[in-house]
């Protein structure tokens, strides 16, 4: 049975925010990653990245929320099933997200499976620089009312 998601291939969602230390402590605290590279600056400086980095868990979360504007835009145009994450795949971290880096997660819905009722999107993290932070995919699925 065809679902209907109400959305085009192309079509984009993004969400920006600088990252700022009360972000970084607040998900040590929540996920209980106290790494010293995320939490203890003088550890950091004696790294090859001289700073403390953000979670990379920490930026998964947003990106999460552009999945969640792609999926309510999706049931605003008509949308039956209830979009659900099925996951994320190939994720990888290219370059750190440093404090205070101002980031903007991106979504783009890449392939339609109307029969499957799935998305399949290209996810990113780019800095304020325009580098390109962190890559992977992500799988949407319409669930219908049996």
């Amino acid at each position: 049975m065809a679902v209907e998601t109400y959305l085009e291939i192309g079509e984009q969602a993004e969400y920006s925010r600088r990252i700022s230390e009360a972000d970084v402590l607040r998900f040590a605290e929540i996920s209980g990653d106290f790494s010293p590279i995320h939490v203890d600056e003088a550890f950091a400086r004696t790294t090859p990245f001289r700073r403390r980095i953000v979670h990379g868990a920490l930026l998964m979360g947003l990106l999460s929320t552009t999945s969640t504007i792609v999926a309510e835009r999706s049931m605003r145009r008509g949308a039956k099933g209830v979009p659900v994450s099925l996951g994320y795949d190939r994720i990888r971290i290219i370059q750190p997200v440093f404090i205070d880096d101002e980031v903007t997660a991106r979504y783009t819905v890449e392939t339609l499976d109307r029969d499957a009722g799935r998305t399949i999107s290209r996810i990113e993290i780019v800095n304020q620089h325009g580098a390109l932070c962190l890559v992977g995919s992500h799988v949407m699925k319409w669930v219908t009312p049996a």
